[in-house]
């Protein structure tokens, strides 16, 4: 008899849960997420809406696991500033699992790495925002989620995962270059989730030629980053994908905002060092100039200051 597949979910949030509601129905799942929400999702089951359809799901939730257990995946989805901590706290069940990233940003698989041997990658081209304790909407589905073994490689362990998701009803696909198509994600997130959070304003209003510019900046900058790395893109060249990012993505995500705008609004921390900031990071590693990421970076943090009321004014 062929036991399910123990999946555990760590750092469970608007991505995390729904993974782990769909998950529930082929696998045996337990999802760690945030106290209030654990014992509202236990009694009550999780409410998704939106672009997978409106249902209600029962499965295990907790906010800690209180023993060593064995999982054959385990699914880290939490903000990226928060990878570290995980890993240093659940070490012990890392170690002996295959550990996917489905985070935004660049190092959340270098950190894994520092805890097991392996990693899979893991890319997130689905809206999801978080309306309660209990309830997640889907706001849009660009796409299949991408897996693969980091930095690269496509083996039984993500073949057994994306069998596992395509029977849950997830959308998936495996891929050889990971690393690849996670830099391709943070080419999208770079180029316009900072400048919505700078400014305010709606991804649809960035197509204004003076911002345009800038994303213009950004977008050559990070190209000469990963091509100096030796990392190949989904677009083979700035153009083309300034040419899609005008013509074919924004136009669908006009009226949107950016996440990191809201973090900022709600006096959370962005996770801008692992976007932008992780492109400044590899530049300086390179010795590539990168000077609008930088004041991107910094412009995000300022705000992020603001936000928290750790701005200190001239003293008079």
């Amino acid at each position: 008899m062929v036991h399910p597949a123990r999946i555990l979910v760590l750092g469970a949030g608007a991505v995390g849960l729904p993974l782990a509601a769909k998950l529930s129905r082929v696998a045996d799942v337990v999802a760690v997420t945030r106290e209030r929400s654990a014992r509202a999702i236990s009694s009550q089951g999780l409410m998704i809406s939106g672009a997978w359809g409106d249902e209600s799901d029962h499965f295990t939730c907790v906010s800690d696991l209180a023993g060593n257990e064995d999982f054959d995946y385990i699914l880290i989805t939490s903000k990226s500033q928060d990878t570290a901590g995980i890993c240093r706290h659940y070490k012990d069940l890392i170690g002996s699992a295959d550990v996917v990233s489905f985070q935004n940003g660049i190092g959340n698989e270098e950190t894994i790495s520092e805890y097991s041997e392996r990693v899979i990658g893991g890319v997130v081209l689905t809206g999801f925002v978080r309306e309660g304790d209990r309830e997640i909407r889907i706001t849009a589905n660009a796409g299949p989620m991408q897996i693969g073994r980091f930095p690269e490689g496509c083996d039984a362990g993500v073949r057994g995962l994306a069998d596992v998701m395509t029977r849950a009803g997830i959308p998936v696909e495996t891929t050889d270059r990971i690393k690849g198509k996670l830099w391709s994600k943070n080419l999208i997130n770079c180029s316009l989730n900072p400048l919505s959070a700078i400014t305010g304003v709606t991804y649809g209003k960035l197509k204004e030629p003076s911002s345009w510019q800038i994303i213009d900046h950004l977008v050559r900058e990070i190209y000469a980053v990963v091509q100096a790395d030796g990392i190949r893109l989904q677009w083979p060249d700035p153009d083309t994908f300034l040419g899609y990012l005008h013509g074919a993505l924004i136009p669908v995500m006009a009226s949107h905002t950016s996440s990191m705008l809201q973090d900022i609004l709600h006096g959370h921390p962005t996770e801008i060092d692992f976007l932008n900031g992780a492109v400044v990071t590899s530049g300086k590693r390179l010795g590539i100039a990168t000077p609008y990421n930088a004041v991107i970076s910094d412009l995000i943090r300022f705000r992020e200051s603001l936000a928290a009321g750790t701005v200190v004014g001239p003293s008079h």
